[in-house]
């Protein structure tokens, strides 16, 4: 659906859109998985930015509250990593501001050389513009290994197929006997490059991924 909303391409409204539109209704009038944050306990913002898209997640006591997934646009195919990293970490903070701002938080990205991006000497225009916008906010950025970051990454992983997705998330990070426990009440792709499923993990599984 997304992909028909660009100029230039035929609205075409086949049986995958079609899916894909009742897929969506039915999670926005189900019941929701999320938490609600508490004021004065922390919050953790986990980032990953891949070559097609870039996703982020807010968390408080191992327990999401807020997640976004993004496409990337045509334009910031041509970033470089340490830009699209950076990018994931706008994004996190733009979308969930009302959430950060004023409050002090941790944010962990699986790119090390971002936890420098204070005192980073040259920077080009990208960095520079959004580095006036993390200034706005009190936290701290800590790097967490990329095959730990399985929240976040789940997420920018849409290219992947679903199965794939999930069969590396318990493999490479010892989460087998977790999955085993989750209930999965519906596992499909919608489309080429979109992935849609429903997961109800254990808490013991979330503490062990953060």
């Amino acid at each position: 659906m997304t992909r028909l909303t660009k100029k230039y391409v035929r609205f075409d409204w086949s049986d995958e859109c079609e899916q894909a539109f009742c897929e969506l209704k039915q999670r926005l009038t189900s019941t929701p998985v999320l938490t609600l944050p508490e004021p004065g306990k922390t919050l953790t913002v986990y980032t990953d930015a891949l070559g097609i898209g870039l996703g982020c997640v807010l968390m408080q006591d191992g327990r999401p509250v807020a997640y976004l997934s993004l496409r990337l646009r045509p334009h910031e195919g041509n970033y470089i990593v340490h830009d699209l990293e950076l990018a994931a970490v706008v994004l996190a903070l733009k979308a969930r501001r009302h959430y950060l701002r004023g409050v002090r938080f941790v944010l962990y990205t699986n790119h090390q050389s971002l936890r420098y991006i204070f005192t980073q000497r040259e920077l080009n225009m990208h960095q520079r513009r959004w580095l006036e916008l993390l200034k706005d906010y009190n936290f701290t950025i800590e790097y967490h290994p990329g095959k730990a970051n399985v929240v976040a990454d789940a997420l920018s992983r849409s290219g992947l197929d679903s199965r794939t997705v999930l069969r590396q998330m318990t493999h490479e990070h010892g989460l087998l006997q977790a999955a085993s426990a989750m209930c999965m009440a519906e596992l499909s792709t919608t489309a080429k490059h979109h992935i849609c499923c429903q997961l109800r993990i254990p808490t013991v599984s979330i503490e062990r991924v953060t």
